[in-house]
């Protein structure tokens, strides 16, 4: 369940560019996403169209493989900007969203 203080902000927030992302939050809970699992979840509205369509965000055709991230940054204090080394930066992954994939697994953002 989201924290009833409603600070969907992680206390820590860890980036390996080759592996995923790890998250912790003050209450205790801790989540790790691999990068192939945000990638094929990315928010954006170009991915969530490609999904409607059945089709996969990750790879697209060129893409570089491995998969890894070239950048991220906070966006504000409620989400993390990823950017790829296939390019693709339009993703906002907000805190709030990345908690529930955790606490429901099968919730996509």
């Amino acid at each position: 369940m989201t924290d009833p203080d409603g600070d969907a902000q992680p206390s820590t927030i860890d980036v390996d560019r080759a592996v995923g992302i790890r998250l912790g939050w003050p209450d205790g809970l801790e989540i790790e996403i691999d990068l192939v699992s945000l990638r094929l979840s990315c928010p954006c509205a170009e991915c969530r169209g490609l999904r409607q369509r059945g089709e996969d965000t990750w790879p697209r055709p060129g893409s570089p493989i491995p998969l890894s991230i070239s950048d991220a940054s906070l966006h504000g204090a409620w989400g993390l900007a990823l950017t790829w080394n296939d390019g693709h930066s339009a993703g906002i992954f907000p805190f709030d969203q990345l908690r529930r994939r955790a606490e429901e697994p099968d919730t996509r953002t």
